[in-house]
């Protein structure tokens, strides 16, 4: 999702249009001024955060492409496989919802008279819905493909993994979509937000709007929380493996070193940028007196938190591609030399008796 920006105007009920036969089924009122818009952010803001983003992931889409050439490991290619769909979805993330914003900051066209049957802000509120879900989606798939790797690494044939890996991609993409279609069909509203230039969930009371709200909300939360999960156990695993006198043969590739601090880069970056928003989504939809009014109207600082927190989000599709490029093992090597170890793993497995595990040397390579 590319970061909203806040020059557009807003529909909001005024004298000029008290005479119109129906207020549009995405409008909410929102008690703004045009000057107030423009004191809030300016359109290069926007266009400049998306451009900032868009280079990013195709930088990381162009380093991705060459280690995936050079990739000879089965996991390594699987867990590339999945950090291109992340990579991938960020990205389009960052162009479908930026052109819609930049586009209404330089046109600063009416939603009214450019949307009348609110297509165009349903789409939008099905993007942010789709490209805020399947990063937190695909971070929960790669720490469950890690966790299986690191634990039974035995467990999968190596000509399926790329295949598993782009079908669980697919999977995602389709859980989400589906997800966003919601609204759309009669569970939930997608409606224009403050300050009238995006469109997202509403925050009402209204039992459609709570089960979606609630949904998004816990659905991105379980996906932070089950990353950390499997995270935390194939990161101790490593440790044990590692540390583990009686299993000398056995200490982790730079792969898998690798993989795991990209994983959790991943993981801690989510957690920081998309926690705040689903809280707030939670809470929101579930205070009692309701925070919005019968109206439509949120209070001003309920319009701004929501405001705040998805700027916070949306540096998500940013970050994630800097993580990738960041933590590499090039960069890795010069921050910890040890990695330069290259002894393989024969096994993660511990039920595989010691005895049984092929020997290592030090001219070991990794597969």
């Amino acid at each position: 999702m590319c970061l909203p920006g806040e020059v557009a105007p807003c529909l909001m009920p005024t004298s000029q249009n008290t005479s119109d036969p129906a207020p549009l089924p995405c409008s909410r009122p929102m008690n703004i001024s045009q000057e107030e818009r423009r004191l809030i952010a300016s359109p290069w803001f926007a266009a400049t955060f998306c451009l900032v983003g868009l280079a990013s992931n195709l930088l990381a889409l162009v380093v991705l492409a060459g280690a995936r050439r050079v990739s000879s490991y089965r996991a390594r290619s699987s867990f590339l496989t999945f950090l291109c769909g992340l990579v991938l979805t960020d990205f389009l993330g960052l162009f479908v919802t930026g052109s819609v914003v930049v586009s209404q900051h330089a046109t600063l066209f009416d939603w009214a008279g450019t949307d009348p049957g609110c297509h165009l802000c349903r789409f939008m509120g099905v993007a942010m819905v789709f490209f805020g879900l399947s990063p937190l989606l695909l971070g929960t798939a790669m720490a469950a493909e890690r966790f299986v790797g690191i634990n039974q690494p035995f467990s999968r044939p190596a000509a399926a993994s790329q295949r598993r890996a782009w079908a669980t991609v697919g999977l995602v993409w389709a859980a989400s979509f589906s997800l966003g279609l919601l609204p759309v069909i009669g569970l939930g509203r997608y409606t224009i937000q403050y300050p009238g230039s995006w469109c997202f969930l509403t925050l009402g009371s209204q039992v459609g709007d709570v089960t979606f709200g609630l949904l998004f909300a816990l659905l991105g939360a379980f996906s932070v929380g089950l990353s950390f999960v499997f995270n935390t156990i194939s990161v101790v695993t490593l440790c044990r493996v590692y540390h583990d006198q009686e299993a000398a043969c056995q200490r982790p590739r730079d792969s898998e070193v690798e993989m795991m601090a990209q994983l959790l880069g991943i993981m801690v970056v989510a957690t920081i940028c998309w926690m705040p928003l689903l809280v707030f989504i939670a809470q929101t939809v579930l205070q009692s007196p309701p925070v919005m009014l019968p109206s439509g109207q949120l209070p001003r600082h309920a319009e701004r938190l929501l405001l705040i927190y998805l700027r916070v989000a949306t540096w998500n599709q940013i970050l994630d591609p800097w993580v990738y490029i960041l933590f590499r093992r090039a960069v890795l090597k010069r921050i910890y030399p040890r990695l330069t170890v290259r002894r393989s793993i024969p096994s993660l497995d511990t039920t595989i008796p010691h005895s049984l595990q092929p020997k290592c040397t030090e001219e070991t390579q990794p597969q």
